[in-house]
């Protein structure tokens, strides 16, 4: 097997100190400009690989931040991730990211397996069925910053990146109002999350204020996938009258409910008109395209990461206090607009 090449075979091939080739390796002011050059390209040139594990044992600092994730298959939360990398790759700081799948016991095991890899910091979306935060403590105990994002405890003492969905949920059931409906479904994910528990305060906000009644069984509380959309479509089926509306807060399920509800005769909007939540690549390919609520997954993303980098750096400080919140607004197409 090849000796690895050493920062003493760099300074004895350009002849000066193995100081200096550690110095502008690591792109210290110190060294000139010229020299560090010319360390640098002599080191790819030899195949030098930098020694970050002893670096990190005497900085106490691995340069990597830990994401957790809750889903992998949304354009949102491919654009969260966009927006993180974006910002420490900047900073010079490498991602771990994991992904919880939805479970609390997964979420838990992530948690507990950064901690363990000594990330620096930790950005991270809770489970549907995360019940407490007791996991993160750790992290406190160590001064080791989490921020969250999305999916958030509202009332803990954590900073957190969230849009306001308390409006966004009373935006979307406003404008179905607004276009003619009074029989207003709503499908949506575990209350016990904040994005849906707001969304749900705006849902029955909007149709006290417009005097409409809340009836219990137009609110179907799911899990977001496939066959919970098609479900749902089949309860509102059964349903008589038939709904006129429905808010449905995942922009997937909303059109898998679409495409069920059509299979069987049923018109959109004429019939039941919908609007969805996160604006997916998937509103523009459907027949009727798809109104929902937009809002930058890349923001929500850069936001985070920036704040922690910046703590990590000096820059700033975070305090559990610190609450981010990014733009929403409601995009109307198609599917939607009975008012022509």
């Amino acid at each position: 097997m090849a000796k690895d090449v050493t920062i003493y075979d760099i300074a004895q091939k350009l002849k000066v100190s193995p100081a200096t080739v550690s110095r502008a390796l690591n792109d210290n002011p110190l060294v000139s400009k010229f020299t560090r050059k010319k360390v640098q390209n002599a080191a790819v040139k030899m195949g030098f690989r930098m020694n970050t594990f002893a670096s990190n044992l005497r900085t106490q600092k691995t340069r990597t931040i830990g994401v957790i994730m809750h889903e992998l298959r949304s354009n949102f939360m491919t654009s969260v991730l966009s927006g993180i990398e974006k910002v420490t790759n900047k900073a010079g700081y490498d991602l771990i990211i994991a992904h919880s799948a939805e479970s609390y016991q997964k979420e838990v095991s992530n948690v507990h397996n950064l901690y363990q890899r000594r990330v620096d910091g930790l950005i991270a979306s809770l489970a549907f069925d995360t019940p407490d935060l007791d996991h993160y403590l750790p992290y406190r105990k160590k001064e080791i910053p989490v921020i969250f994002y999305d999916r958030v405890d509202e009332q803990a003492d954590f900073p957190k990146v969230i849009i306001n969905n308390f409006q966004a949920g009373f935006e979307a059931t406003k404008h179905l109002i607004d276009e003619g409906c009074t029989r207003i479904v709503l499908v949506t994910a575990s209350l016990q999350r904040n994005v849906y528990a707001q969304r749900h305060n705006g849902y029955l906000t909007a149709l006290s204020q417009a005097q409409i009644p809340y009836k219990k069984n137009y609110v179907m509380v799911k899990d977001l996938y496939e066959q919970s959309a098609i479900d749902a479509a089949n309860a509102v089926l059964k349903m008589k009258p038939l709904p006129d509306g429905a808010f449905i807060t995942h922009d997937f399920s909303a059109a898998v409910f679409m495409q069920a509800l059509k299979r069987e005769g049923i018109r959109i909007p004429e019939d039941i008109a919908i609007v969805g939540f996160n604006n997916d690549a998937i509103c523009t390919l459907m027949e009727p395209q798809l109104s929902t609520i937009n809002y930058s997954g890349h923001k929500i993303g850069e936001a985070a990461a920036n704040h922690l980098v910046n703590h990590l750096e000096g820059i700033a400080s975070l305090s559990g206090t610190d609450t981010v919140i990014i733009k929403s607004e409601l995009v109307v197409r198609g599917s939607s607009l009975r008012k022509k």
